[in-house]
């Protein structure tokens, strides 16, 4: 096994372990899910205190919409980090797991050295061969 090789499955690994993580971050914006369900929640059945008012309803659904949004853009960002390790491990879709490597690096501090250490690889003509060999092998 030649080196290119060897640091293709290392980076398809490694983007595996990084996918599990950022879907499990991508669970804390549901803490802005349960905050907005708890002033929804006190807006419709708290009772004031005497010189205070109750949260505005339409605060909490700001935070529900906020956090439903940040979670879903987690679990994508997830889901392509994870499709971009198997483009990696199968040396297919150079331009995905490229790009993939671009954003990932907007992810400090896992990301960032997973997304550098994928560009630095990808940059290199004999790993540029890999993957135009593998796409030529496959029968059409």
């Amino acid at each position: 096994m030649n080196q290119d090789t060897e640091h293709l499955r290392l980076l398809a690994i490694f983007h595996y372990i990084v996918s599990g993580l950022a879907a499990l971050f991508s669970f804390f914006p549901m803490l802005y899910m349960i905050i907005g369900s708890i002033f929804i929640f006190a807006a419709r059945h708290g009772t004031p205190k005497p010189g205070e008012e109750l949260p505005p309803e339409f605060l909490g659904w700001i935070f529900i919409v906020l956090g439903s949004f940040l979670f879903l853009l987690g679990i994508a960002m997830a889901i392509c980090i994870l499709i971009a390790g198997r483009c990696l491990s199968r040396r297919k879709c150079y331009s995905f797991a490229l790009v993939i490597a671009c954003i990932e690096c907007l992810f400090i501090p896992f990301g960032t050295i997973l997304g550098v250490f994928t560009i630095v690889a990808l940059s290199r003509l004999s790993v540029k061969g890999l993957f135009s060999a593998a796409t030529s092998e496959v029968p059409g």
